[in-house]
C-alpha cells in the first residue's frame, strides 16, 4: 500500500537531521571507546618485570611510523607487527592487554625470557605469524587454543617447555603454511594435518608416538627426529603396538642379565689387572680422556670474569684415564696434516705439562708445553660433541682442513680420533683470544690494533667462502673467544668449519650460526649467516660489549638488548651517541682524536649494522662485506 505524500512531507524535519548525523556520532563515540594505540603498548610494556630494551616506548611521540619505538612495525600509520625478538624480555606475556590493537597481523617474542602459560593468542583473532620460539612457556596448549585463527599462516613454538599433546584446533587452520613445535617435550599422536600448504613442518626432539600422518611423510627426517616411538614415512615402516610392552620387558630382563654379567668380569678383570699394573712401564699408556676433566675446567665467561686464563690450574699430564696396550690390537697415534718440522707423537702428547686455558660449548682447550726435550708448546683441544661422526668421515673431514694455508686462518697441525672425543692439535698463538683483552685482563686494544683485526678476520672469512663453497656457512663458530692473536697482533681464526662434524642435535645450541636471526626465524642458516656473525664481531670489538644472543643471560648488553639493536637505538637516539657506543679503552688509547677518526669508526661501525642486517636479501655478502672493511683507513 502506498503511502500518502502528504505524509512524507509533514514528517519532523528533526529527525531527518538526526538520522544523518548518527553515524558520525555512532563513529566519534567509538572512537572515545578505544584507547589509543600508544596507551595500549604503554599499558603492556608496564607488564614486563624487565622494560629497559624498550626505552623508546614513551609518551614523547607515537608508536608509528616505523622506527618510533623499537619492534613496532607500522602500515598506514597503525600499529601492524610487534617484533620484539633477543629483548631479554622476562615476565608474563598477558596478550589480553593487546586485545584492541585491531590492526596487529604478527606478534614475534622469540628469544627472550617470557614465561607462564601458552598466551590466548584467541583475543586477536585476526593474527597471522605468531613466533614465540625460545622462551620459557611450559605446561599444556589447550586443544581449542587456536579455535578460530583463521588467518594463522605462521605459528613457532620450538623451545620451549611444552608438553601434552599437539593442540587439534591447530588442523583446522585453513591457511597455516609453517608448524615448528621441535624441542618440546609433545606426547601422544600428530594430528592428521591436511593443510595443502602447510611447507614448513618440524616436531623433532619431543616425545611423539604413532604412525605420521599421511600428509606429512613428504617431509623428511629432520622433521621427526628424536621421537623414540614416531613410525612411518621417513622413520620407517611401523610395528605392531601390541610389541613394544613385551619388547620393553625383554629389554629390561636382558640388560638386568647384561649387568650382572658385566659385573662379575669386572671384579675378575680386577684381580688380574692389579698384577699388570704392576709391570705396566710409564710408555704403556694412551689418552683417553673422559667427562671427568671437564668439571674443572673453567667456562670461557669464568675465565673472562677473572680477567686471564686459568694459569694457576696446573695438571700434571693430559692424561685422566690409563689403558694397557696389551688390550689393544694397534698403538693409537697422533695423525699430522701438514710437514712442519715437528717431532713430537701421542705419548709426547700425554706426558706434557698441561695448562687449562678454558672451556667453550664445544669443549676444553689447554696449552700442553713438551718435555721430550723439543719444548714445544701446543694447544690441544678436546671435543666431546661429535661422538656420531664415523672414523673415515672424520678422518677425511680433517685432510680437508689440513689443506687451508691463509695467514688469517689458524692452521690445524694434527688431530686424534676416539669414538667418545676426538684432538684437534694446533700451534700456541702467543696473544691469546680476542675475548680476553676485550673483556678480561689483556692488553687494551688502541683504534690501530681493533681495525687491524677486523680486517684480518674478514679476510680469512673470505678465504674460508673461497675454499669451502659445499658449506653454507663456512665458519659457522665465529666469535671473539675463536679469533687468537698472534705476537704482531695479526688475527687467526679457530673453531672453523666443524658443523659437519658436530652432532645434529647439538649444533643448534652450540654453534654460533645457528643463533643468527633467519635460524631463529625460518629454521634455516644461509650462504650470508657468517656475515651476521662478523658483524656482530665488529660490533663487540668497537663497543667493548658481549652480545648477549652469544653468552649466557644476564651477562649480556644493556640488560640483555640485541647488541645491534641497543647500538642502533642510541644513535637514534642520544645526542651524545659516540660516547656512549664507542670503547672507552679504544677512545682514550688514541691521542687527541681527531674527526678523521671518527669517521672512519663511524664508517665500520655502519659496515657491522649492514652485516646484522635482520633481513638476509638486505643483508651485505661476504664480498661486499670485506669490499667496504678494506676501504676503512686507520691513521
Amino acid at each position: 500500500m502506498a503511502l500518502n505524500p502528504q505524509y512524507r512531507i509533514s514528517r519532523p524535519p528533526g529527525l531527518l537531521i538526526a538520522l544523518a548525523i548518527l553515524p558520525n556520532l555512532c563513529l566519534t563515540s567509538l572512537s572515545d571507546i578505544l584507547p589509543a594505540e600508544s596507551e595500549i603498548l604503554l599499558r603492556f610494556k608496564a607488564t614486563l618485570s624487565n622494560q629497559a630494551a624498550l626505552s623508546s616506548w614513551n609518551e614523547t611521540r607515537p608508536p608509528c611510523p616505523t622506527g618510533n619505538w623499537v619492534g613496532v612495525h607500522c602500515v598506514d600509520n597503525n600499529v601492524r607487527g610487534l617484533r620484539l625478538q633477543n629483548l631479554g624480555l622476562k615476565g608474563k606475556f598477558k596478550v589480553d592487554v593487546l586485545k584492541d590493537l585491531k590492526g596487529l597481523r604478527t606478534v614475534s617474542i622469540m628469544g627472550n625470557q617470557l614465561e607462564g602459560e601458552f598466551p590466548d593468542f584467541r583475543v586477536l583473532g585476526a593474527l597471522k605469524n605468531v613466533y614465540v620460539s625460545d622462551n620459557k612457556f611450559s605446561g599444556v596448549i589447550q586443544a581449542d587454543a587456536f579455535r578460530g585463527m583463521i588467518s594463522m599462516k605462521k605459528f613457532h613454538a620450538a623451545r620451549n617447555r611444552f608438553n601434552g599433546s599437539i593442540p587439534e584446533s591447530l588442523v583446522h587452520l585453513p591457511r597455516l603454511k609453517e608448524l615448528r613445535l621441535e624441542n618440546n617435550k609433545f606426547s601422544g599422536h600428530i594430528p592428521n594435518f591436511e593443510q595443502k600448504n602447510l611447507t614448513v613442518f618440524n616436531v623433532s626432539h619431543n616425545e611423539l608416538e604413532g604412525q605420521i600422518p599421511a600428509r606429512l611423510v613428504k617431509f623428511n627426517e629432520t622433521s621427526f627426529l628424536g621421537n623414540y616411538y614416531l613410525c612411518g614415512g621417513p622413520m620407517g615402516a611401523c610395528r605392531a603396538s601390541w610389541l613394544r610392552l613385551p619388547v620393553v620387558i625383554c629389554v629390561a630382563i636382558a640388560v638386568a642379565a647384561v649387568i650382572t654379567i658385566v659385573a662379575a668380569l669386572v671384579i675378575l678383570r680386577r684381580r688380574k689387572k692389579r698384577k699388570a699394573l704392576s709391570a705396566m712401564s710409564p710408555g704403556n699408556t694412551i689418552l683417553m680422556t673422559s667427562s671427568s676433566t671437564s668439571s674443572s675446567v673453567t667456562s670461557d665467561l669464568d675465565m673472562l670474569e677473572h680477567g686471564h686464563p686459568s694459569k694457576s690450574r696446573m695438571m700434571p699430564s693430559l692424561s685422566t684415564r690409563r689403558k694397557s696396550h696389551a688390550h689393544n690390537n694397534s698403538t693409537p697415534k697422533l695423525t699430522f696434516l701438514r710437514d712442519d718440522g715437528h717431532s713430537f707423537g701421542l705419548s709426547d702428547l700425554l706426558s706434557a705439562s698441561a695448562e687449562i686455558l678454558g672451556s667453550g660449548v664445544l669443549g676444553s682447550t689447554y696449552k700442553a708445553v713438551m718435555n721430550n726435550g723439543s719444548s714445544a708448546v701446543m694447544v690441544v683441544k678436546k671435543f666431546a660433541k661429535m661422538n656420531e661422526v664415523g672414523r673415515e668421515e672424520f678422518q677425511e673431514h680433517m685432510r680437508w682442513l689440513g689443506k687451508l694455508s691463509h695467514p688469517n686462518i689458524l692452521p690445524l697441525v694434527a688431530y686424534y680420533y676416539r669414538k667418545e672425543e676426538k684432538l684437534l692439535v694446533f700451534d700456541y698463538v702467543a696473544n691469546v683470544s680476542l675475548a680476553v683483552h676485550l673483556h678480561g685482563g689483556g692488553k687494551k686494544l688502541d683504534w690501530p690494533k681493533r681495525l687491524k683485526i677486523i680486517k684480518g678476520v674478514a679476510r680469512g672469512l673470505q678465504y674460508l667462502y673461497n675454499e669451502l663453497p659445499s658449506l653454507i656457512a663456512p665458519h659457522g663458530h665465529l666469535k671473539s673467544a675463536n679469533v687468537v692473536l698472534n705476537e704482531e697482533w695479526e688475527p687467526q681464526l679457530t673453531d672453523y668449519a666443524l658443523s659437519r662434524i658436530v652432532n645434529q642435535e647439538d649444533t643448534q645450541d652450540l654453534m654460533i650460526a645457528y643463533k643468527s636471526p633467519e635460524y631463529k626465524q625460518l629454521g634455516r642458516i644461509s650462504k650470508k649467516t657468517d656475515v651476521w656473525s662478523l658483524g656482530m664481531l665488529i660490533l663487540e670489538i668497537l663497543t667493548g660489549r658481549f652480545p648477549a644472543n652469544m653468552i649466557q643471560q644476564g651477562k649480556g648488553v644493556a640488560d640483555n638488548a640485541e647488541l645491534a639493536t641497543w647500538v642502533e637505538t642510541l644513535v637514534r637516539e642520544n645526542e651524545n651517541w659516540k660516547n656512549k657506543v664507542f670503547d672507552r679503552d679504544m677512545m682514550t688509547d688514541i691521542n687527541g682524536v681527531g674527526e678523521e677518526e671518527h669517521q672512519e669508526m663511524l664508517k665500520l661501525l655502519k659496515i657491522g649494522l649492514a652485516c646484522c642486517e635482520m633481513d638476509v636479501e638486505k643483508r651485505l655478502d661476504i664480498k661486499e662485506a670485506v669490499e667496504r672493511i678494506e676501504d676503512v683507513k686507520g691513521p
